[in-house]
């Protein structure tokens, strides 16, 4: 590799871009004095060359670097020149080699065995207010260059109609780690979450989007290091634009970046959606004590939200609880998201992102929340990222940092209300039929504004973050000791119930209870108005053994137990998405109204086990909190009675009408196993009573009498 020329280049795009002869580079470090750009061996191992870039525009350090062996597969690294001045926000050394933050593909990693973890730390161990000058180019991260692709045709997205959405949360490598279908040389990896065996299986269960946990390049912090543990979620992201590495198969003649193509392709063509989980509210550089590795050494007085009111420049706003926080009251952060979205969209073709802690995106200089923040604005203009999925982590642990309802238009948000709802309707017996039927038809207090739909709202019983289903039903108390914090570390207010044993127990009477509550708390996620959201691992009674933040457990704590799924619940999850993508009664899409349209037709019925509809005072009752649902979409269509009674004895109930020369068929119910419904009473007729089985959900559908 040589370099022969260097020219002035130009100072967009920002990253790295192959041209003729050479590369264009350009850098955003605007209070640098020079940057300089090393180029090392295919391995990062090497520095061979090293460069000064020779112009700076409007704070972008650029030029054209022309010579022999120059252009995609490239490995190169950052050096910024400028002042060591952490009480005035400045942290430069070009003792440390920085990574592009534009990168397209990571090269080496933070860390590892052996390696002195100090090497990455700009400020000097002895001495936190000097810079370490010790060189660290052998273990630094650093970008390849990679060759343009052409963009993904949007017309392969699936682009599946709102309230036909069904989401299944799932980790790359927990996923298909222990997948006994899978070849053992492919699991944990993108190809393996594109395998047919797991094609069919989000098929069978009605899912329709996947939402992937982070594959943005991480870096695992220091202290996960050093207990032997790694960031296994991926919430410690250092390249925007680069797929992880660690789940690449690494199988000859293919890249991280081509597979993980494929495996969007592969998913597009059986019909499902990629939604990413993307961390743009912090990065891995940590808190003042972490490691250098990007930003950090580039432009840290403008790249970070720093504590500056109290006077302290070199301390970092810490709204994330990792540390630092992305201030994307920056344009030029702004532009470093907005160009990582589109990226990912236009080159890898996915369909949308979930925004972790998504408040700190939109936080101004001042640190408050805001709708009007530049990056609402940035992706209501782009015309790429205007067509996406949009979806909110709506808090973070800042000051006002609950924001759930406070998202724009086009905007979908988890909703944590719903999940603490629910949790504590079928396992803690609280809540009235108020609240319940105010959650099942959609939360219209936190979305029933500006026009947004139900489907704003993302349902959920667990999420990532949290214990599975089976652990809700198994533990009292989180069990979080692998984790090396002390069990301090998870969320403390679980609305879980352990039936009476915590954790593993052979009791048949306890794994039966468990069993039931499971399914009904999987059939009220599946039938409630919104868009719902699986737990990966839920729908097989996957187990944490109690550990409700496995974050850092990359083993058979987190790995999904395929070989002992639960088929059970696995027919139940099945048979809720059949009827769920089946019946339109069941995903109306729509406010409910209550009222007949012009066709006389009556959206939803709330109606009272003692035969009648309810009344205002019925609703607050929290003695009796049976409840049945009468749905029906469309004068054309079934209607659909959703009968939910969380209470723990048996009781009778007079059905609704289910309409002239009709009768209610029993499709599902929640007491039975793989939720199958009882054959002796499958079908009722007008005015019958029905036997209400304790701590269950059932399900029936309208039809003709002489069927």
């Amino acid at each position: 590799m040589k370099v022969v020329r260097i020219e002035a280049g130009r100072p967009a795009p920002l990253g790295a871009t192959p041209v003729a002869g050479g590369l264009d580079i350009a850098v955003w470090a605007p209070d640098a004095t020079a940057v300089e750009v090393g180029l090392f061996d295919a391995d990062g191992q090497v520095e061979q060359a090293r460069v000064r870039l020779p112009c700076c525009t409007d704070g972008v350090w650029h030029g054209r670097l022309l010579g022999e062996g120059l252009g995609a597969g490239t490995v190169y690294g950052l050096r910024a020149h400028g002042p060591w001045a952490p009480r005035e926000g400045h942290r430069f050394n070009p003792a440390r080699v920085l990574l592009d933050p534009w990168a397209q593909a990571v090269v080496g990693t933070y860390g590892g065995p052996g390696v002195d973890l100090s090497l990455y730390h700009g400020h000097d161990a002895a001495d936190v207010r000097q810079p370490d000058t010790r060189d660290n180019a052998a273990v630094a991260l650093k970008a390849r260059v990679v060759a343009p692709t052409p963009k993904v045709d949007p017309a392969e997205r699936p682009r599946h109609p709102a309230d036909r959405v069904v989401i299944a949360e799932a980790h790359v490598r927990s996923t298909t780690m222990r997948h006994p279908d899978i070849p053992a040389e492919l699991r944990g990896s993108y190809a393996a979450m594109a395998h047919p065996a797991m094609i069919a299986h989000w098929q069978a269960l009605g899912v329709t989007t996947l939402s992937l946990l982070p594959v943005h390049a991480r870096a695992d912090e220091e202290r996960l290091q050093r207990l032997g543990l790694s960031n296994h979620w991926g919430y410690s992201s250092i390249g925007f634009l680069a797929p992880e590495p660690r789940y690449w198969s690494g199988r000859p003649g293919t890249t991280p970046e081509g597979e993980f193509r494929q495996m969007v392709r592969d998913l597009h063509a059986a019909g499902l959606e990629v939604v990413l989980d993307v961390v743009y509210n912090h990065s891995a550089e940590t808190d003042e004590l972490g490691p250098t590795l990007s930003l950090r050494g580039l432009a840290n007085a403008r790249a970070y939200h720093l504590r500056r009111a109290e006077g302290r420049a070199d301390l970092y706003e810490n709204w994330t609880g990792c540390g630092n926080c992305l201030n994307l009251a920056e344009p030029r952060m702004v532009e470093l998201v907005a160009g990582s979205l589109r990226h990912w969209v236009e080159t890898y073709g996915v369909d949308g992102f979930r925004f972790d802690l998504a408040p700190v995106l939109a936080r101004g200089r001042d640190g408050a929340f805001s709708r009007e923040a530049g990056f609402f604005a940035a992706l209501r203009a782009d015309p790429v990222l205007a067509s996406v999925r949009l979806i909110a982590e709506p808090w973070d642990i800042g000051p006002g940092g609950y924001q759930l309802g406070a998202f724009p238009p086009g905007w979908s948000e988890w909703n944590d209300q719903y999940r603490d709802t629910i949790r504590a309707w079928w396992l803690r017996d609280a809540g009235d039929r108020g609240i319940f039927a105010h959650r099942f038809a959609g939360s219209s207090a936190q979305f029933r504004h500006e026009h947004r739909a139900p489907t704003a709202g993302i349902n959920f019983i667990t999420a990532h973050d949290g214990f599975t289903l089976r652990d809700l039903v198994s533990f009292d108390h989180k069990h979080n000791h692998a984790n090396g914090e002390h069990n301090r570390d998870g969320h403390h207010h679980n609305c879980s119930w352990n039936c009476g044993v915590e954790g593993p127990t052979q009791d048949a009477a306890v794994l039966a209870l468990r069993a039931r509550l499971q399914r009904a708390l999987l059939a009220t996620l599946w039938l409630s108005q919104g868009t719902p959201m699986l737990l990966a691992g839920d729908e097989i009674g996957h187990s944490q053994q109690g550990n409700n933040n496995a974050y850092c457990q990359d083993n058979p704590i987190s790995w999904l137990d395929w070989p002992q799924q639960d088929d059970d619940l696995l027919a139940t999850a099945r048979r809720l998405g059949h009827w769920r993508q089946t019946l339109a009664s069941l995903r109306i899409g729509r406010w409910l109204r209550g009222t007949p349209d012009a066709q006389g037709c009556t959206d939803v019925l709330w109606w009272h086990p003692a035969g009648r509809a309810m009344h205002d005072g019925d609703w607050g009752d929290c003695q009796d909190r049976t409840l049945l649902i009468r749905l029906q979409a469309a004068a054309d269509a079934q209607a659909v009675l959703v009968s939910v009674h969380p209470q723990h004895i048996a009781r009778e109930a007079r059905l609704p009408d289910p309409g002239p020369g009709r009768r209610w068929v029993a499709l599902f119910d929640s007491s039975r196993p793989g939720g199958a419904p009882d054959p002796e009473t499958a079908a009722l007729a007008a005015g019958a009573v029905a036997v209400l089985p304790a701590r269950a959900l059932l399900i029936h559908r309208s039809e003709a009498a002489d069927r």
